[in-house]
């Protein structure tokens, strides 16, 4: 049951919370134009560096 204050989701917003529930672990950035998510950024890899002085 929606309250008043709820809304619906749209579309966008429901494949958005899907794509998050079907990572296991990771980072994603949301693009949002208009106040909707357009599109979704998976970081695919990311490498840590040791310095040189180590």
């Amino acid at each position: 049951m929606q309250s008043e204050n709820s809304k619906m989701l749209s579309k966008a917003e429901t494949e958005l919370i899907k794509a998050i529930r079907s990572l296991d672990f990771g980072e994603v950035r949301v693009i949002v134009k208009d106040n909707r998510p357009i599109r979704i950024e998976e970081i695919k890899k990311s490498i840590q560096l040791t310095p040189d002085d180590k």
